[in-house]
């Protein structure tokens, strides 16, 4: 799925202009890696927020991660997504052209990543699912406004507290989760940098592609001019994919399918 980002590791980087940029997950690892990346970057805006309303978005955001965490062996399929970078990329040392001081960052990085991830244990939820606080707030979260005061005095008292102990509090929780929260964005990183990337041109609004013969791709990205005004709708699988581009043009309308051609890059990883 992932080759060598060559804007990282040559000399002479490729530079991108993306702008309107989609995503659209080709399997259900990558749909996961994205979730957790998603949630991962809410949980870091809403920590840096000194209100109570930061605080606890911060804390529902963590909650969703953990959430997530649970319905798998993500840390399992982390660490071996981690070790076959680390293998491909131990592959490319003393070629000629590859930028050495950044192969060995990268390395570096991953290598880090790796023993953080390995060293918190298979058990690296347990801290949070002891926490009877915790269970607290994620059981009364599934019920619309069930986080209200007089429902959850505890945790309004929490809230009370200065931003600094709000903030420690939620650093020691997030203590077993950070490997992997870090660990993702890098993959995705690596991942996103490995594309291939091409201009291409949806006929009446509409793209099909297949992909034999192209090796296993797990995400497609789906860039736009500036000021495109239009959105695109992707559906497809590892072997195909269909891209239909939308526009709404008003809030309240139903979005309908362009009828002109539409220039845009395509970059599949």
């Amino acid at each position: 799925m992932v080759s060598i980002p060559k804007a990282d590791l040559f000399t002479q980087a490729v530079p991108s202009n993306a702008q309107g940029l989609y995503e659209q997950p080709l399997s259900e690892r990558m749909r996961t890696f994205l979730r957790l990346e998603f949630l991962y970057q809410q949980f870091c805006f809403n920590l840096e927020q000194t209100s109570e309303w930061g605080s606890r978005a911060a804390v529902t955001s963590m909650l969703d991660i953990v959430a997530i965490l649970g319905r798998g062996d993500v840390r399992g399929d982390v660490l071996k997504e981690l070790e076959r970078q680390i293998a491909v990329y131990d592959r490319y040392q003393n070629i000629a052209g590859v930028d050495e001081a950044r192969l060995k960052r990268v390395l570096r990085n991953l290598q880090d990543l790796r023993q953080r991830l390995f060293a918190v244990g298979p058990q690296f939820l347990q801290l949070i699912r002891d926490s009877e606080f915790l269970a607290a707030i994620k059981h009364r979260s599934a019920i619309p406004g069930g986080t209200c005061e007089f429902d959850l005095p505890d945790f309004a008292h929490w809230l009370s507290h200065p931003y600094e102990q709000r903030v420690a509090d939620i650093e020691a929780w997030m203590t077993n989760l950070r490997p992997l929260c870090d660990s993702i964005a890098e993959l995705l990183w690596l991942i996103r940098e490995s594309g291939h990337t091409s201009d291409q041109v949806a006929t009446n609004g509409s793209f099909q592609h297949g992909m034999i013969g192209e090796g296993t791709a797990g995400l497609l990205r789906v860039s736009l001019p500036p000021g495109a005004d239009l959105y695109p709708e992707i559906s497809g699988s590892h072997h195909r994919f269909t891209i239909r581009f939308m526009q709404r043009p008003d809030a309240l309308l139903r979005p309908t399918q362009i009828n002109r051609d539409v220039r845009f890059r395509l970059t599949i990883c």
